[in-house]
C-alpha cells in the first residue's frame, strides 16, 4: 500500500490476481490427479473449490483492511463468506460451495482399500487424516490432496498389511488423528504409525506370545493396537433342536464368556487401558455369525458359535458385537453398554462429545430405544425410538437429535441430554435426518420421497420439496436421498434410484427453493459401490477402483 503522489492523502492499492495475470507462471500438472476440464460447463471458468477457499484465506484479511481504510462496508459480505467457508471445512459433511452446478475436477485411478476388502467386494474403507484422504492401495498407504488429486505422500507397507482406523464413506466416521498399520507375518508381525505428514514411526515388532495371552492385534483408535479375547471358563451350550433362519433363532443363550479388550500404545507397547465387556444372556441370533469376519480375520461357517465376536473400529469408538456381547468402548476405554434383543443396533458419537446407543427392544415390531451418554460415558437420557443425528451440520456445538414416534407420523426433537424440544406432524413416515443448516432441520421421508424443512427452534414446517415435481422429469419410484452435504447456506442432496441412477440436487436451506439440478449431468457414478465424502471442504467420490474430485 502506498500514497498517490498526486492525490494528497489518498491511498493507492495494487491488487494482483495471479490466476488472472497472463504473465504469471503456470504450475505444471501434478502427479496422481488428472484435470478434467469442461469447456462447455460454466463451472469450468471458476476456480477450484479448494483454491477458492485458500485464496480467500489471504484475501479476507486484506479486504477487511480495505474496508476500514476506505470507510466502506462493500467487503463485509465477502469476509463473512470467507469465514463461513473456513468453518465449513471443519464440520462433518461440509463442502465450501454447493451453490453452483458441480463437475468432475480430477480423477485418480487405482485400487482403493485393502486387498481383503477388494477381494470381498465390500465397501471401500478410507480415512480423513488431517486435510488428506488416506487409504490402502496395492501395498502402499496413499494420501491424496482432496483439492487436486495429487499424491501428497505414500508409505510402503509390508506383507499382509492392515491399517486403521478407517471407515466407509457416508456410513461411518473416517476422521483420524493417526493411522496404525500392522504388517508382516508370524514372529515378524510389526506395527507402525503414520501421521498427517506421512512420516512413519520406526517399526515395533509385536510380542509373538501376546496373541495367545491377549488376542490377535488390530489397528485401534488414538494410535493404539487393540487386542481382544474371550476370558473365563467355557460354558457348554446345548443347541438341541435349535434352528436359525433370517427371522431369528429358537433358542436363548443363557451363559457364556466375557470379553477382555486391551489397548496398547502402538509405538511403545505400553498398556493404555484394559476393560472387560461382560457376557449377557440374549437370543441366539447374536451367536449365529454366518459367514461373517471375526476379530482375528477368520471366517466362520454357518453355525451357532458361542465364542464368536467381531468389532467395527472407528477413530473414537470400538463397537464389539457377538454372542452375549453388545457394547461399545470409547477411545479412552469407557464401556458403553446397551440392553435389548439382537438385531440392527448401533452406537455413534455426537459432535458435542457424547454418544448414542440404539438397540431393538422388541423384535416382533422393530421397537427401538436409544440411550444417550455423556462424553464421560454416563447415561444422561433415554429416548423411546430410533434417533438420528444430521448427516451434515453448520452447528457442530449444538447437536440436535430427531426421532419418529411409533406411528411414523410425528417427528420429535431432542437435545443431547435427552431434553425434548418439540414435536411436529409429518405427512409420511420413516423420516431420515439429512441436515441441520441455517436454523433448519432438513429431513427426508421415505414413504413419499419428499424433503422437508422444519424450523430448528419450533418444529414448524417451513417448506417441502418433491423431486418428482421439479427435477428434470425425475420420477422417484423406489429412489431415495442417500447422502447430504452443505456449505452452510444450501443443502446438496445425492439422489439414487433404480431407473434413473444417481444425481445431485442443491436446495436453499432456508426456503427449500431449487438452487440447481444436476440429475441429468451424470456427475455422480451410477455404481452402487460409489460413495461421496467431504474432506477439508472438498467433495470426493470414492469407488473401489478410483477416486474423483467433484467441485
Amino acid at each position: 500500500m502506498a500514497t498517490d503522489p498526486g492525490g494528497g492523502d489518498a491511498f493507492v492499492f495494487d491488487l494482483v490476481d495471479d490466476a488472472g495475470d497472463p504473465d504469471a507462471p503456470v504450475a505444471p500438472p501434478r502427479p496422481g490427479g488428472t484435470e478434467v476440464p469442461d469447456e462447455n460447463d460454466s463451472a469450468a471458468s471458476r476456480p477450484p473449490v479448494s483454491g477458492l477457499g485458500r485464496g480467500l484465506r489471504t484475501l479476507g484479511p486484506v479486504a477487511a483492511v480495505l474496508a476500514i481504510a476506505l470507510g466502506t462496508g462493500f467487503v463485509v459480505d465477502g469476509v463473512r463468506d470467507n469465514a463461513r467457508m473456513e468453518r465449513i471445512r471443519d464440520v462433518r459433511g461440509g463442502v465450501v460451495d454447493v451453490s453452483t452446478p458441480m463437475r468432475q475436477t480430477w480423477a485418480w485411478e487405482g485400487e482403493v482399500g485393502s486387498l481383503g476388502a477388494f477381494a470381498d467386494r465390500s465397501r471401500t474403507k478410507v480415512a480423513a487424516l488431517g486435510d488428506l484422504l488416506v487409504f490402502e492401495s496395492d501395498g502402499e498407504l496413499v494420501a491424496l490432496d482432496p483439492a487436486s488429486g495429487e499424491e501428497a505422500w505414500t508409505v510402503p507397507l509390508g506383507v499382509d498389511p492392515d491399517c486403521g482406523p478407517t471407515g466407509y464413506p457416508g456410513a461411518s466416521e473416517i476422521a483420524a488423528s493417526a493411522l496404525v498399520c500392522l504388517q508382516g507375518s508370524g514372529a515378524s508381525r510389526a506395527v507402525i504409525t503414520v501421521g498427517p505428514d506421512g512420516v512413519a514411526s520406526a517399526p515395533r515388532v509385536l510380542e509373538a506370545g501376546d496373541a495367545g495371552r491377549y488376542g490377535s492385534p488390530r489397528p485401534g483408535p488414538d494410535a493404539t493396537v487393540l487386542r481382544a479375547k474371550r476370558v473365563g471358563p467355557r460354558t457348554p451350550v446345548d443347541l438341541g433342536t435349535a434352528e436359525c433362519t433370517d427371522m431369528g433363532c429358537t433358542l436363548t443363550i443363557e451363559g457364556g464368556r466375557d470379553l477382555l479388550l486391551r489397548a496398547e500404545d502402538a509405538v511403545t507397547g505400553e498398556v493404555r487401558w484394559s476393560v472387560t465387556v461382560p457376557f449377557r444372556a440374549m437370543a441366539a441370533e447374536a451367536c449365529w455369525v454366518g459367514l461373517g469376519v471375526l476379530w482375528d480375520g477368520s471366517r466362520t461357517t454357518d453355525q451357532l458359535d458361542p465364542d464368536a465376536f467381531g468389532a467395527q473400529i472407528e477413530a473414537d469408538l470400538v463397537d464389539v458385537r457377538g454372542c452375549g456381547l453388545r457394547a461399545a468402548v470409547t477411545s479412552d476405554g469407557v464401556v458403553l453398554t446397551r440392553d435389548g434383543e439382537p438385531g440392527s443396533s448401533s452406537v455413534f458419537s455426537l459432535d458435542t462429545g457424547g454418544y448414542v446407543a440404539q438397540t431393538i427392544v422388541r423384535a416382533s415390531d422393530g421397537t427401538m430405544n436409544s440411550l444417550l451418554f455423556s462424553p464421560d460415558g454416563d447415561v444422561v437420557g433415554e429416548i423411546a425410538g430410533r434417533v438420528s443425528r444430521p448427516q451434515t451440520t453448520d452447528e457442530p456445538d449444538a447437536a440436535t437429535l430427531l426421532a419418529a414416534d411409533r406411528s411414523g407420523q410425528h417427528l420429535l426433537s431432542y437435545s443431547a441430554d435427552g431434553t425434548r424440544r418439540w414435536e411436529a406432524a409429518i405427512e409420511a413416515g420413516s423420516p431420515q435426518f439429512l441436515a441441520q443448516v441455517a436454523g433448519m432441520a432438513v429431513a427426508f421421508t421415505v414413504w413419499d420421497g419428499r424433503v422437508h424443512g422444519l424450523d430448528l427452534a419450533t418444529g414448524d414446517l417451513r417448506w417441502a420439496w418433491d423431486p418428482a415435481e421439479g427435477v428434470d422429469d425425475w420420477r422417484y419410484g423406489n429412489a431415495y436421498v442417500s447422502q447430504a452435504f452443505s456449505d452452510g447456506q444450501s443443502v446438496l442432496l445425492v439422489l439414487r434410484g433404480e431407473s434413473r441412477g444417481s444425481g445431485l440436487v442443491s436446495l436453499d436451506a432456508a426456503s427449500g427453493a431449487l438452487v440447481w439440478d444436476g440429475t441429468a449431468a451424470g456427475v455422480v457414478s451410477q455404481s452402487q459401490a460409489a460413495r461421496l465424502v467431504a474432506v477439508d471442504g472438498n467433495l470426493l467420490e470414492v469407488t473401489p477402483v478410483g477416486i474423483r474430485g467433484i467441485g
